[in-house]
């Protein structure tokens, strides 16, 4: 009476991953992220900016992020084997988490250089970091085209299109910092600039850092209620029951539900299991979003003979 079944993906990642799409636009952030590094780093050491090194420090830290995220997609849509029955579609989640670890140190290391220039301040040349603060925005703006899309499909793209926005916001925090050096000589608004900066990454991180650990904690798919999805399955036609529910996420785009569903003996022999299933299929994939589905279906009583191990 037991029956598995599935519908939409099978246990493999054959099509590729939700992020594999942005590959392109990846790599085009990357070689853009790599050139504005070089040029901020140089123009911070001419200016003597520590706003501007601090850029330029972030704008190292992403272009890692990138290409950690660009390894993650060609690892993710690599083929699944036997033991691993998903193939690699974790490592784009692991990328994120290691982009949010990242993106906290840099975060961390600004704030700590903006207080020291505090008690040590330094002459900055407002000219100077103007010039390259304009060059890094327009840059870090191409980039943020490039990935607006990619960002709301997938974890991965979303920490490399946070990285970018934080530089590009730390650019315009540059720019604002040189004019008033520029027009007043005060120059503790560079270290001010630095510490808005660091504020700026800090919180967006840990948001990124949240949603990574719930899929990496198998929580359910954001936007899946599951209390709502035990309702949907018990008002089929047929199904006494619902247990061992679960759902979880294995990468960005790529939700998964399993469930013990309990019929009736008179429904399944006068609709037959082929109906309910796709029944059962029909109302996830609808309402939830949910097209990757394992379903058992169970004669009543059938739950009091399974080992009991997590429900």
């Amino acid at each position: 009476m037991g029956a598995g079944h599935d519908h939409g993906h099978t246990g493999t990642n054959s099509g590729g991953t939700v992020s594999a799409a942005h590959m392109g636009r990846l790599r085009i952030a990357l070689c853009i992220t790599l050139g504005i590094m070089v040029v901020q780093i140089i123009g911070g050491i001419a200016a003597n900016s520590l706003a501007l090194v601090a850029d330029a420090a972030h704008m190292a830290t992403d272009a890692l992020g990138l290409g950690m995220a660009l390894l993650a997609i060609h690892f993710a849509n690599r083929p699944a084997s036997v033991n691993r029955t998903f193939g690699y579609a974790r490592a784009e989640i692991l990328a994120a988490l290691a982009n949010c670890l990242l993106l906290l140190g840099v975060g961390g290391f600004v704030l700590y250089e903006a207080v020291e220039r505090f008690f040590t301040p330094a002459d900055t040349d407002g000219g100077l970091a103007i010039i390259f603060g304009v060059i890094g925005l327009v840059a870090n703006l191409i980039s943020m085209a490039l990935l607006m899309r990619g960002q709301k499909e997938s974890l991965n793209v979303r920490g490399a299109f946070l990285e970018v926005l934080a530089d590009a916001l730390g650019s315009a925090t540059v720019i604002v910092s040189a004019l008033i050096i520029l027009l007043t000589g005060w120059t503790v608004a560079d270290p001010i600039a630095s510490i808005v900066i660091g504020l700026m990454i800090v919180p967006r991180t840990i948001k990124l850092l949240r949603e990574t650990l719930n899929v990496l904690l198998e929580s359910a798919p954001k936007g899946v209620d599951m209390e709502e999805v035990r309702s949907h399955i018990l008002a089929l036609p047929g199904v006494e029951d619902v247990h061992d529910l679960h759902a979880w996420t294995i990468t960005s785009g790529m939700p998964v539900l399993s469930a013990h569903v309990v019929v009736s003996a008179e429904m399944l022999d006068s609709i037959g299991h082929e109906k309910l299933l796709h029944d059962l299929q029909g109302c996830l994939g609808d309402h939830f979003d949910v097209e990757h589905c394992t379903f058992q279906l169970e004669p009543g009583g059938h739950a009091d003979h399974e080992v009991k191990l997590c429900h």
